[in-house]
C-alpha cells in the first residue's frame, strides 16, 4: 500500500527551541551541569499505509539499525545510524554520536576542526566509560577510536567507539540499566541533564532517543532512536535535537534540529499513494 504525508507543525517555534537552548546555557553557567541534548518534535497528517512510511525511513541509507515494529494501533520505523550497546560474549561497546553538520564544501574539515564540537563529544565519550565501567572489568575500558567523521543521508557526523571486558555475573538488565538512557541524547551529568530537559521539552520523547534491536539471553545489540518516527492512527512524529554546551549559538542549535529532521522528512515525502 502506499501513503502520503501532509503539511509538517513543529511543537514549538524556534524561537522556543532558542530560548530553551539558553536556559541550559543559564544552568551550564550556574555550574548545574556540562551539557543537555534539548530534543523538540514535529508532526504532520498521514493517510494510507503507516507501513509504508515506516518502512521508507528504515530503508534510508545509512541505517546501521534501520527497521519497523508495529503493534495496535501504532507503527515505529528507524533510520538510526548510532549503536547505544552491543554485547557480544563478554565484550560491550558502545558508540555515541555527536557532532553533525551538513555535507557541503568544506563541511567536513569544519566538524574535524571545531573546538565546541569536539569538547561537545568528548564530554559524551567520558560519560559512557563511566557508564560502560560499571558493568565492566576494572581497568578494561578503552576508547578505540575517537571523533571519526562518517556520513549518514546528507549529513557529517562524529564518532567514537568505547568498549570494555564485561565482569563476571553481569546481565542484560545490568547493561541496560547502565546505558539507558543513552548518554548522547541526556547529557553529562546524565541525571541533572535529564532533569533539566523535562521542564523544556515541548512534548515526550515518546520511542525517540530510546533503543531498537535485539536482546538474547546473553546478549543484545541496540540502536540509538535517532532518526526514528512514530505514527499514530493519523499523524506521523519526528523528534531531532542537539547537545548544548556554554558554546553553544541557539540560532546554530535550531538550524542544526532542522539539518537532522530534513533527511527523515524528505524520505517520507517520497512515498505516494499506490494507484488502482
Amino acid at each position: 500500500g502506499g501513503a502520503a504525508v501532509q503539511r509538517w507543525t513543529c511543537s514549538w517555534t524556534d524561537g522556543q527551541h532558542a530560548a530553551a537552548v539558553e536556559v541550559v546555557r543559564a544552568a551550564i553557567s550556574r555550574g548545574e551541569l556540562y551539557q543537555a541534548n534539548v530534543v523538540g518534535h514535529r508532526s504532520a497528517p498521514y493517510t494510507g499505509d503507516p507501513l509504508a512510511l515506516a518502512r521508507a525511513v528504515a530503508a534510508m541509507p545509512g541505517a546501521a539499525y534501520g527497521g519497523v515494529l508495529s503493534g495496535p494501533g501504532w507503527t515505529i520505523g528507524s533510520a538510526s545510524p548510532e549503536q547505544l550497546v552491543r554485547v557480544a560474549g563478554e565484550r560491550i561497546t558502545t558508540v555515541p554520536v555527536k557532532g553533525t553538520r551538513r555535507i557541503e564544501a568544506g563541511s567536513k574539515q569544519a566538524l574535524r576542526a571545531s573546538e565546541k564540537d569536539r569538547a561537545e563529544h568528548i564530554m559524551i565519550v567520558d560519560l559512557e566509560r563511566n557508564d560502560l565501567a560499571r558493568v565492566a572489568r576494572t581497568g578494561s575500558v578503552e576508547v578505540e577510536s575517537l571523533y571519526d567523521v562518517t556520513a549518514w543521508s546528507g549529513l557529517w557526523h562524529a564518532g567514537s567507539r568505547v568498549a570494555a571486558t564485561l565482569a563476571p555475573g553481569v546481565t542484560v538488565l545490568d547493561v541496560l540499566a547502565a546505558l539507558l538512557p543513552g548518554g548522547s541524547v541526556t547529557g553529562a551529568p546524565k541525571h541533572a541533564a535529564c532533569g533539566l530537559l523535562a521542564g523544556l521539552e515541548p512534548i515526550g520523547r515518546g520511542p525517540s532517543m530510546g533503543a531498537f534491536g535485539f536482546l538474547w539471553p546473553r546478549g543484545l545489540d541496540l540502536g540509538l532512536t535517532i532518526r526514528t518516527v512514530a505514527l499514530d492512527g493519523d499523524r506521523v512524529h519526528l523528534w531531532a535535537g542537539g547537545g548544548i554546551t556554554w558554546g553553544s549559538a541557539a540560532a546554530e542549535e535550531v538550524a542544526e534540529a532542522h539539518a537532522k529532521a530534513d533527511p527523515v522528512q524528505r524520505a517520507l515525502a517520497q512515498v505516494r499513494p499506490s494507484s488502482c
